[in-house]
């Protein structure tokens, strides 16, 4: 899959000689925002792409699309979701319900048929994992 770029690619031509262009990132948001509204998912993306999001989301510029990969064609759109899900969720569940909210706005919203939705839980996330990870931080700042 090809990473989130700004390729326009026409969706939807209409009979009075114009025509509708989506770009890609935009259907990488609409995925993401439906992936991330999904109970389970704690956030989108892989360590990485994680930290630079919160970084994004420090200055005020939340990322949509994080962790999430389109390819679109001329009507069809394919998707590779990354995600981390909320502990003791079902992995599998979790990620077939993502596919399904994926698929629906996909398909709802901009209108394309899906060729495929590819999910990937990269990490579990535990509740007090990182609560003690700050603890350790702010005792080595003092």
């Amino acid at each position: 899959m090809a990473e989130n770029t700004t390729t326009a690619t026409p969706t939807t031509s209409t009979k009075d000689g114009g025509s509708t262009v989506i770009v890609d990132a935009v259907v990488a948001k609409v995925a993401g925002i439906a992936a991330a509204e999904v109970p389970g998912v704690h956030a989108l993306g892989g360590g990485a792409a994680r930290v630079i999001g919160n970084i994004r989301q420090a200055v005020g510029a939340k990322d949509h699309a994080q962790g999430v990969s389109v390819e679109v064609g001329e009507t069809e759109v394919a998707a590779d979701i990354s995600i981390q899900v909320d502990y003791p969720e079902q992995l599998q569940r979790v990620a077939s319900n993502v596919r399904a909210a994926v698929h629906q706005a996909i398909t709802e919203l901009v209108g394309m048929k899906v060729a495929e939705i590819n999910v990937t839980v990269v990490d579990v996330f535990i509740p007090g994992d990182d609560a003690d990870e700050d603890t350790v931080e702010d005792n080595r700042v003092n």
